[in-house]
């Protein structure tokens, strides 16, 4: 059985805390936090805007640490989870497999595609895998239109249009800060550029239009709502998304997609508002009329983190990281997030 340290025991830790009780294949055997009521089991104040409630944990049966390094450094553990703030992500991981770990680290991977290679590359450079944990792929409707792209259930792909918004989030006061949240198109939209990215395949060019935020004291604007068009090599390819940030905080968030197949499309959305969630149900319209509504798993907020774990599990079991997880996609979104916010301030189409 895998022995797994969790590093960030805030939100995602949570939530990565609550997915590893569920595997019998890897065991969350350690953690660390500088917070003294978190090294003893008190994880009761952490809030995030889905899944069950944090609540104390047992930490009787596990090794607890001070400082990341002191988890890194124990030769027990074979795979160092990172669910820190993004800020934080580059040295961790790169410290945890120059001592010989696997990673598996939250996304973004890093702020910047320049810092997401360098990770990379100490991964290549001590023969372990790092797995970037996008679980947008894992969740029900997505991971079904994943998994017909990939199989060609419909033919190849051949374009979608991809959504994302949420209303300001007033709970993330650095939110537009590019050193340590990145705004919309790193903490958010980087969903769908590696939806994109791993669908698609790289694009070659992008256009933006859209608003910046307003600049943060000695900084460059973040974009805070954009809509996109992505050029491929095959010009039958025709993708764009749309997402950011609105004022609209009766509608908190929404999300949704139409990927288009040679044989089908596939469609699906969702919004969550202030008096409830409204629902467009996943459905696939195939190209002789028969409209198909696929029967998904039941699950909760925890399940598709579960099918993640598993996946890294596999990954580091075969020495072949799962399409999903895949760190050079999850590099490839970072760039993409660059490109889309040159095309912004530039006003002009940004070569990939």
């Amino acid at each position: 059985m895998l022995r797994v340290g969790l590093v960030g025991i805030g939100f995602m830790g949570w939530i990565h805390y609550l997915a590893y009780q569920r595997s019998s294949r890897a065991k969350l055997a350690a953690f660390a936090s500088r917070d003294p009521k978190k090294r003893e089991g008190d994880w009761r104040g952490i809030q995030g805007n889905f899944g069950p409630p944090s609540e104390s944990i047992d930490v009787s049966q596990m090794s607890v640490y001070e400082t990341v390094h002191d988890l890194i450094n124990d030769e027990s553990i074979d795979v160092i989870d990172i669910c820190l703030p993004p800020s934080l992500h580059v040295d961790v991981a790169i410290a945890a497999l120059d001592a010989k770990k696997h990673v598996i680290c939250e996304k973004p991977l890093a702020l910047r595609s320049i810092d997401a290679d360098k990770i990379v590359a100490a991964a290549k450079r001590n023969d372990r895998l790092v797995m970037v944990a996008h679980v947008l792929p894992y969740i029900g409707p997505f991971a079904y239109a994943a998994e017909a792209a990939a199989k060609r259930s419909f033919g190849k792909p051949i374009g979608g249009m991809f959504k994302r918004v949420i209303s300001n989030p007033d709970w993330i006061p650095d939110f537009f800060n590019p050193t340590t949240v990145g705004g919309p198109l790193i903490d958010l939209n980087v969903h769908d550029t590696h939806f994109i990215r791993m669908i698609f395949g790289m694009p070659k060019k992008v256009t933006a239009v859209g608003r910046l935020a307003a600049p943060l004291a000695g900084m460059q604007p973040t974009a805070k709502f954009a809509h996109v068009c992505y050029e491929f090599d095959d010009p039958d390819i025709c993708v764009a998304s749309t997402g950011g940030v609105t004022d609209a905080p009766g509608r908190p968030f929404s999300h949704g997609f139409e990927l288009q197949l040679e044989k089908a499309v596939i469609q699906f959305e969702l919004a969550a508002f202030s008096d409830g969630c409204e629902t467009m149900p996943l459905k696939v319209i195939t190209s002789n009329r028969e409209i198909i509504r696929p029967t998904m798993e039941v699950t909760d907020d925890v399940t598709a983190f579960e099918h993640e774990i598993d996946d890294m599990i596999d990954s580091i079991e075969s020495g072949n990281v799962a399409r999903k997880l895949d760190a050079q996609f999850a590099r490839d979104a970072i760039h993409l997030a660059e490109c889309i916010q040159r095309s912004l301030l530039e006003r002009q189409t940004i070569l990939v």
